[in-house]
């Protein structure tokens, strides 16, 4: 920084907004180290050093990191060299043995463990579509997900493996199948892999749709890159930002920056969170210990260990670990984490500072067709504004309207479009969907928002019928659906009402048939929605005291009044 920045130090430094603002402005400027590019086409602007592919990004990895751990599951670990070399090596047999090609679609159905990164990895390398299914979908689900998008073959775990048995149409490859394709020294090396466009597929990830049925937000290399490179700029702007809070150049502070810590992978890695984890830790080189599945007493021991300096998730899950004894204390390596997924309660990050001497809390907003964050409130931002999920990334633009897609000014509530270099291609061949997504080149979120007169968000609403609980979105049509096919069943319905720990919990209504309430009750309606749909989509709390549901002028339940209802039969037998 030039001595224009020293003598505006003093004053910057008090106010975390002016300070992000200079900052950012700086480094994304002409000339900036990450320069922002083609700023007048908002699907193509870009950072200077953005790499082409997500290939590219994996090969720097290998070339800076290739000796250090990457992954640690249980009690085995691997290297960055030998992750991307046993990818490289699936992806020859594949294209030997099965004929994958770019393009071809292959689902990947597994809880977090190593041998789903070298498939996603492998997956890149031939330009086929990595598609990530559910591993906490039924047999049904993980079936149709794959019919949905034509998979070739799917990768899954033994559970998963199982469970598509006796339902999938496509070849399903085990793990052991998954290892001998790595290890066959009878197949030849790649010709050649493809080379890839910017503009390619990459993943597709599934997200539940108001209507039931699953949608297939394919999302490019371009996605992927943009995200690695907005996360370069954010540690950098950080490391700025500390440099002249503390009045020493850059270059100090970076020389004297300890190694990468260990980050805990939570986020399962069929979701958005779980994919922006994975590229995150190829630009920091720094080690991923996965979790199978969310258990706080495990990570605790986990993040102690380890010695983990980085933790992203649901408010759900540093609500679940402060609760237990002495967290803060074995905590202590935590330097930063990042709130995401669902509302974060104020009092959160306050007592997340307060415990964990030094931590620095994050916030941020977004959704899977915008490749995980849209806006990000960082340490001292969202210390000073916790209300808010703090301003739009570089390469997105944001804007709220109303009903009528009228852009409104600041401080009035609409509904927030983007669009930019990290908005999805689309949906997998879903012309409806798409027609319904986008207007006039922007995406519509459905969240209903306001923005400030210095640009930060503030999330009010959601215009979709979904809850959000732990973290994880859960659309209201798709559980319906399934609540009516049960039998003696006359009417349902699914909302959600606040919750401390998840955010929101699921309460499904279940009027009954004439005569067949003894027929039905909630360990039965549970069992029902088990059977058929991921566990977590299993209704918190079931009801069959709130009918006739009240509907409004054209027949649909209309969920405020239903859920006022259920508060008020809740005093009731209180």
């Amino acid at each position: 920084m030039g001595a224009g920045w020293q003598r505006e130090r003093r004053s910057l430094a008090d106010d975390p907004f002016e300070l992000f603002r200079a900052v950012n402005a700086e480094l994304t400027g002409p000339g900036g180290s990450f320069e922002l590019r083609n700023r007048d086409d908002p699907h193509r602007k870009e950072f200077a050093g953005t790499l082409r592919n997500f290939c590219a990004v994996m090969d720097r990895a290998r070339e800076r990191y290739s000796d250090k751990v990457y992954l640690t599951f249980r009690d085995e670990n691997r290297t960055y060299g030998e992750v991307i070399g046993q990818a490289d090596r699936l992806a020859a047999a594949l294209h030997h043995r099965h004929g994958i090609e770019k393009g071809d679609r292959v689902g990947i159905a597994m809880r977090n463990r190593i041998e789903w990164f070298v498939a996603f990895l492998a997956l890149q390398r031939l330009g086929a579509i990595a598609t990530l299914l559910n591993s906490r979908g039924a047999a049904g689900e993980l079936a149709s997900t794959a019919d949905q998008v034509g998979c070739k073959l799917v990768f899954a775990d033994a559970e998963r493996d199982e469970l598509l048995a006796d339902t999938a149409t496509c070849t399903v490859l085990g793990l052991d199948d998954l290892e001998a394709l790595v290890a066959d020294k009878d197949v030849p090396p790649h010709p050649g892999f493809p080379d890839l466009d910017t503009d390619d597929p990459s993943h597709i990830i599934f997200t539940s749709g108001t209507t039931g049925r699953p949608k297939a937000a394919t999302l490019t290399h371009r996605n992927l890159v943009a995200v690695v490179r907005e996360m370069e700029l954010r540690a950098e702007a950080g490391l700025t930002m500390a440099a002249m809070q503390v009045g020493q150049p850059v270059e100090v502070l970076r020389a004297a920056m300890p190694p990468a810590q260990p980050a805990l992978m939570i986020s399962p890695l069929f979701h958005i969170s779980g994919i922006v984890g994975m590229a995150s830790s190829l630009t920091t080189g720094s080690r991923l210990i996965l979790m199978r599945r969310w258990n706080p007493e495990e990570a605790l021991d986990l993040i102690e260990d380890n010695g983990c300096g980085m933790l992203s998730g649901p408010s759900m899950v540093f609500a679940d670990l402060l609760a237990l004894p002495n967290a803060g204390h074995r905590m202590r390596s935590m330097r930063s984490c990042a709130i995401a997924g669902q509302a974060t309660p104020a009092k959160l990050g306050a007592d997340l500072r307060e415990q964990v001497a030094g931590m620095s809390v994050a916030s941020c907003w977004g959704q899977t067709e915008c490749t995980g964050a849209a806006t990000t409130a960082t340490g001292a931002m969202f210390a000073a504004r916790p209300d808010t999920v703090g301003v739009a990334i570089d390469t997105i633009d944001l804007k709220i309207v109303d009903e009528q897609g009228n852009e409104l000014p600041p401080g009035q509530v609409g509904e927030i479009l983007m669009r930019g270099s990290t908005v999805m291609q689309g949906y997998w061949d879903d012309d409806e969907a798409n027609a319904k997504a986008f207007r006039d080149g922007w995406l519509c979120t459905g969240d209903l928002g306001w923005v400030d007169e210095d640009g930060l968000i503030f999330i009010t609403d959601r215009v979709k019928d979904m809850v959000i609980s732990a973290g994880v979105n859960i659309y209201c049509a798709e559980v319906e659906r399934v609540l009516s096919m049960m039998e003696h069943q006359h009417e349902v319905a699914l909302f959600g009402v606040p919750d401390n720990r998840l955010g929101e919990r699921t309460i499904a209504a279940v009027v009954p048939r004439e005569g067949a309430e003894s027929l039905i009750d909630e360990d039965k309606v549970k069992a029902h929605v088990r059977a058929n749909l991921a566990d977590y989509k299993v209704p918190a709390e079931v009801r069959f005291d709130l009918g006739p549901l009240p509907r409004n002028d054209i027949g649909k339940v209309d969920k405020a009044r239903l859920t006022e209802r259920y508060f008020e039969r809740v005093k009731i037998s209180a």
